[in-house]
């Protein structure tokens, strides 16, 4: 394909409302989930407040049902937040998740009007770093640019853009292929994580102090939502964990880890329901895990 065919199908793609594509795929309701070594015991675990107030199209009871099921089954008590964040809202959360928020919901333009007031941004910071936990997940454009003020907080230099494999395989990240590290998340005693599956996103520069989970590396072009360019993956990451003060923070480019969805008309598997993905849940608790460890 041409850069001229390119541009002009980027284009097109970018003009569409973000619900009519978020609208091709639904949650798998045969989706399960179960442990016999859950964290906590009859629900009763740390609260999770989970961020619904930013035009996030991923919602508990829609595309994220699964992440919910998830957490729920190791006894995490679950809230959602249709509020701004204030320091009343975080004040009995233990970790504050916000996936694919977005500055403007009908448009997949290349956003970069942040989601998140500079209020927030802040709020979000000084709570981190008074011991609470952020788990931000985002994607492709246009959320990575939504989401780009409050990375930037933490040190992450997200890029607004979308991230694909060269020869268009799985996204397969793994010990073997050396894109997967060890580390406090990958490494959690008696849950050791050898390959996830991820779909697309983006990458991100992470500050000199955090831990790479997962990286790019060459095999990946992203391609960048201001002009359709594309720049390599070599240097950039797509997952890592970072101690901020008394707190800790995960950055996740990729929100497909971490749902079971059907997508189109084949109703294709997608997420954790994915079999390359048989290890994508027991990864998202071993961030849990890592997020609520004081």
């Amino acid at each position: 394909m041409n850069k001229r065919m390119f541009k002009s199908m980027l284009l097109i793609w970018l003009l569409m409302p973000v619900t009519y594509l978020f609208a091709q795929s639904v949650a798998d309701p045969n989706f399960r989930f179960e442990t016999e070594h859950a964290r906590y015991k009859n629900g009763k675990g740390p609260l999770v407040r989970y961020d619904e107030g930013h035009n996030n199209p991923f919602t508990l009871k829609g595309q994220y049902a699964a992440f919910a099921k998830v957490l729920e089954a190791d006894g995490y008590q679950l809230e959602t937040n249709r509020q701004a964040i204030t320091a009343e809202t975080l004040t009995d959360a233990r970790v504050f998740v916000t996936v694919n928020a977005l500055h403007d919901l009908d448009n997949w333009g290349a956003q970069t009007g942040s989601a998140y007031t500079d209020e927030e941004v802040e709020t979000l910071y000084d709570w981190v770093q008074r011991g609470g936990s952020l788990f931000l997940i985002t994607d492709q454009m246009p959320a990575a640019g939504s989401a780009g003020k409050l990375a930037a907080r933490f040190g992450f230099a997200l890029i607004n853009g979308f991230a694909q494999r060269k020869d268009g395989q799985p996204e397969i990240f793994s010990r073997n292929r050396g894109n997967l590290t060890g580390n406090p998340v990958t490494d959690a005693a008696g849950f050791a994580i050898d390959s996830i599956r991820f779909w697309v996103g983006t990458g991100f520069v992470p500050p000199p102090d955090a831990i790479i989970v997962s990286s790019l590396g060459e095999d990946y072009e992203v391609s960048l939502a201001s002009d359709g360019s594309k720049i390599s993956g070599k240097g950039l990451v797509n997952s890592a964990i970072l101690q901020c003060g008394r707190g800790r923070v995960c950055l996740i480019a990729d929100a497909g880890p971490f749902y079971a969805i059907l997508r189109g008309i084949k109703s294709e598997k997608r997420g954790m329901n994915h079999p390359d993905a048989m290890q994508n849940a027991r990864f998202l608790l071993n961030i849990l895990h890592w997020l609520d460890t004081p």
